[in-house]
This record gives C-alpha cells, structure tokens and sequence, in this order.
C-alpha cells in the first residue's frame, strides 16, 4: 500500500467514525434506540447498568479481535481493531454533551443517515467497526455459502427484540426498525453511489428501426444480443441499452410506439463503466 492510499484510508476511517460515532450519540442513544448488533446491546447495557456504552463495544468486540486475526489476517484486524476503538471512544466522548433532539422519529431517521454515512466510509476500505461485521466475516470464513447479510439481519432482529423486551416500549423496537433500515439504504447509497443507471432489454421484431431511434433521439448506444424463443424456437435480437433513469420511459413509449407487442424488461444497474459513464 502506498503512502496517498494509506493515509487516504485513514481519512475514510476517522471520517465514518466520527458520523457513526455522533449518529450514536446524538440521536439513538438518548431516545433508547437501537442500531443492531452490539451497539444495540451497549445500548441495554447503558441504561441497566449505567455502563459507558463505547466500553461495552470495545469489551463485546475483544474475543471477535482473537478469533478474527487467525481467520481474517493481521492486516484486516490490526484496521478493524483501530476502527472500533475510534468509534467506541467517540461515543462515549461525544455521549458527554447533551442533544435536544428526543423525537424518536426524527431521530430514528437522522441517526440511521448519520450512521449508515459513517459505516460506508468505514467499509470502502475492507475495515470493519466490530461486532455484527465482524461476526459475518469469521462466519463466512468458516463457510463461504453463508450469506453475511443473513447473518447480520438475524442478529439486528434479536438485538432489537432485546431492546424492547428490556425498555417495554413497542415504538422502541419501531423506530429502531427504521433507523436499521436507513443504515442499509445510506451503506449502498454511499457506498455505491446515488447514480444508478437502468438497463432496459427490448424483444421486438422492429428491432433494427428501434435501436436507430435510440441512437438517434436519445442519443444513447444500444447492443444487439442474440437470442432464441424457448416455445417458439425462434431466433431473436434482444436490444439491451443501459441509461438514466430519466431516458427510460422515452425507450419504452418509443419501443410501444414501433412495436405495440415488444416485449420490455427493465431493471437496475448499480454501477456501469465505460463510455458514458463512470
């Protein structure tokens, strides 16, 4: 790793600290709200105990540490290890001063954006912050069919569960259910970006009057794939285009108009390299 690319990464990682961190504390924590995972549980631990709830992270994520370095790698952990410590001391640190904000919906939706913002700058460097992360990795490590986001979401559900068995309060385990879900949307927002193309495949026999049409008002390229009907044995051109959002519905009024019988196929690209685009 190059000195631009490590202190690059270190940016990222203090950076998503900081927002996860502040998320946290400003707007979770006061309202007894849960983000999942062993936050969640620092959160029962903080109000039952009076425990520091950056220390019941770090204590929680210590044996993770052990198993982690001999299935993920010194250089993974040692990133992991200074992620987590970050994050948990700027918990408590920023747990010191006192927020005004005791909406819990307000809160649930600024605290998943401020966090999910936070985590996503965290994970573009392959570093984790502890907890239910980590736990997916070793898991995966030991079985690679396993799917991490199976396994984090059956954490999160009995965490949040937890938190309302413990506080007794049914919009406890509500407003945390939208403040886990804002995390995800904001980790794939941030992590793979708001400028998500659509890809649109045209069945037609007008296929060649069609793909001129886009090329010309649309101003977009087109790719003629080959197919061939499963039923009818037919060989087929599929027109496959990717495009804006915003060009998608005047592909497809210009398909029907051609063609009233194309059959049209639209759905998302989270990322397109090449002439264009990125």
């Amino acid at each position: 790793m190059n000195v631009f690319k490590f202190f690059y990464n270190t940016i990222l990682i203090v950076s998503g600290c900081i927002l996860a961190a502040f998320g946290t504390s400003a707007f979770l924590l006061p309202n007894q709200l849960s983000s999942g995972g062993f936050a969640g549980v620092a959160t029962i631990f903080y109000y039952v105990f009076n425990i520091q709830m950056g220390t019941t992270i770090l204590i929680l994520n210590i044996p993770l540490f052990v198993i982690g370095y001999f299935k993920l790698g010194l250089k993974f952990i040692l990133k992991t290890i200074f992620a987590t410590f970050l994050y948990s001391i700027l918990i408590d640190v920023f747990g010191n001063f006192h927020f005004l904000v005791h909406d819990r919906l307000l809160s649930s939706i600024y605290g998943g954006i401020l966090i999910g913002s936070g985590l996503a700058l965290v994970f573009k460097t392959n570093t984790s912050t502890g907890g239910t992360d980590l736990i997916a990795y070793i898991s995966q490590n030991y079985n690679i069919h396993i799917k991490m986001s199976n396994i984090i979401m059956m954490i999160d559900i009995i965490v949040v569960v937890s938190n309302l068995i413990v506080f007794k309060e049914l919009e406890v385990g509500l407003y945390s259910a939208i403040a886990i879900f804002i995390i995800g949307k904001m980790i794939d927002i941030v992590f793979e970006g708001i400028n998500f193309c659509k890809i649109i495949y045209i069945i037609s026999d007008k296929y060649d009057e069609i793909m001129k049409i886009i090329n010309l008002q649309i101003k977009r390229g087109a790719t003629g794939l080959y197919g061939k009907g499963s039923f009818t044995k037919e060989n087929k051109m599929v027109i496959m285009c990717v495009s804006k959002r915003r060009d998608i519905e005047r592909i497809k009024s210009i398909s029907k108009a051609v063609d009233s019988k194309a059959f049209i196929i639209i759905t998302d690209a989270r990322e397109v390299y090449g002439l264009g685009f990125k």
